[in-house]
């Protein structure tokens, strides 16, 4: 290997690895304030959080490699064409294309690594982050007291203390309200002063009562009665003894969420999508067995044998042959089963859509994978050759160009995704319209940077508008003349 190609991949690693940290750090700040709301306040571990973390970074890879791609192949050219390093290479006699072909394989062989990720490792990820991130949400927040107000978040009590000390352990002037289960009546508890502590079982946390009076309904009919017996206790010190099981957090079985398509590998997308498309065959092949009994009079290709030889004949509609007192019952009759008919159509549609929507779906998630690898060589093919062209490095207007390129292809994908989730195009073509759209660009950059062609010279184009401005003005200085 040349030492020219050796100074390339140095120039293009650096700051690909610096860049691809700063686009996951970036993502990983959004996925924080999407879900900050759900994380605050309940009292995770901090390993639970870690985990989380990790699994979100192992998900956003999908969208950091192409974004760190285009940013870091762009600084990389535009630092060597900023430092006039192009220039010498070319000098030597080393072509653009030369030069990049180490480069080249190196991008396609980490596209390649990128499809095997997304085939294998992003599934794992997307079904650790699932099932961990509903946990999450699911997890009750933790049991805090607010001076004056009551708290409901235990099951069947509501708490209210009008003090409490500064580390929140011991309450003052307490009421309790306690709602028993299979009675309409509530128990009351007060007391002077409450200390919190957790019990040796982590689901209980005992609240230790000083001074205090309880007031106990003894009936179990839900049915008021005005005889029925209350009783009045006071103490000097009790435990009242509450169940946090509630305020734990539970693990799901990551069994229940391994059919979601963004945790399938390619085996398992086309396993799912081939059963499901069959499922949705056979359910339509019931449609016509279930309104068959009620279209078969009316079907010309398989008529009913009528015994009768003679004719019926009725100038404006058929109710003129059904006897008069016979007529509204027919009516009834023929509107019920149209309104069936209507009902099982509507239902086997509803069906259908949804289970189209879901094989959709399916397909999409399938040309996926392979949407990642392509989509780096496309940004590389882009990035490279504007780099060279613009010769500016830095994070100014590299990050600018970038940006730039990479809205344009997440609001064409974004467009043609939500087309081919509806079924109004391809589901293919859906997933890959922006690469499509894209590629062409890649190409004609590339021909431009390898004949050093002046693209975004700013003194090319004055000069151009200024002799198109002349040729406008010549008709109007004769017309003078």
């Amino acid at each position: 290997m040349k030492k020219v190609h050796v100074l390339v991949l140095k120039a293009f690693i650096k700051p690909f690895i610096v860049t691809f940290f700063i686009v996951m750090f970036v993502l990983l700040m959004l996925f924080l304030f999407k879900y900050i709301d759900d994380l605050i306040g309940k009292g995770f571990e901090w390993y639970v959080i870690m985990q989380l973390l990790w699994y979100a970074s192992a998900t956003n890879v999908a969208m950091a490699l192409p974004l760190s791609m285009l940013l870091s192949s762009i600084m990389t050219f535009g630092n060597l064409g900023e430092s006039y390093e192009l220039v010498a290479i070319k000098a030597a006699g080393i072509s653009l294309r030369k030069a990049m072909m180490p480069l080249i394989v190196f991008v396609m062989l980490f596209s390649t690594g990128a499809f095997f990720f997304s085939d294998y490792m992003l599934p794992i990820a997307n079904l650790k982050m699932g099932s961990l991130l509903y946990d999450v949400r699911q997890k009750k927040a933790d049991f805090l007291i607010t001076e004056g107000v009551f708290n409901n978040s235990i099951p069947n009590y509501s708490i209210r203390a009008m003090d409490k000390s500064d580390d929140g352990t011991r309450l003052y002037d307490l009421t309790i309200y306690e709602h028993a289960k299979g009675s309409s009546g509530t128990n009351v508890l007060l007391a002077e002063e409450g200390k919190m502590y957790d019990a040796p079982d982590p689901d209980y946390m005992i609240l230790e009562l000083k001074n205090g009076v309880r007031y106990e309904e003894q009936s179990g009919s839900k049915v008021y009665n005005p005889r029925q017996l209350f009783t009045r206790y006071y103490f000097e010190q009790t435990e009242q003894r509450f169940d946090m099981s509630a305020f734990q957090m539970t693990r799901t079985d990551e069994n229940l969420f391994k059919s979601h398509y963004a945790m399938l590998n390619l085996r398992q997308l086309d396993y799912y999508a081939d059963s499901i498309q069959n499922y949705n065959d056979s359910l339509r092949n019931t449609v016509i067995k279930e309104i068959l009994p009620y279209y078969r009079v009316y079907n010309k290709y398989q008529p009913v044998k009528i015994e009768s030889t003679n004719p019926v004949t009725f100038q404006n509609s058929t109710l003129e042959i059904i006897p008069e007192e016979s007529k509204t019952q027919a009516v009834t009759e023929a509107s019920n089963q149209v309104r069936y008919i209507q009902d099982v159509l509507n239902l086997k549609a509803t069906a259908d859509a949804e289970i189209s929507t879901s094989i959709r779906r399916y397909l999409m998630e399938y040309q996926r994978k392979f949407t990642l690898s392509v989509v780096c060589l496309v940004f590389f093919s882009i990035g490279a050759p504007l780099g060279a062209i613009i010769r500016k490095g830095g994070l100014g207007l590299p990050v600018v160009m970038a940006i730039i390129f990479f809205l344009i292809y997440y609001v064409i994908s974004t467009l043609a995704e939500k087309s081919a989730r509806e079924g109004n195009i391809d589901t293919t073509l859906g997933m890959w319209t922006a690469i499509i759209v894209l590629a062409p660009l890649g190409v004609f950059l590339t021909y431009k940077a390898a004949t050093d062609s002046a693209l975004f010279d700013i003194e090319q184009y004055k000069t151009i508008g200024k002799k198109l401005l002349g040729r406008i003005q010549k008709p109007f200085k004769r017309g003078a003349a």
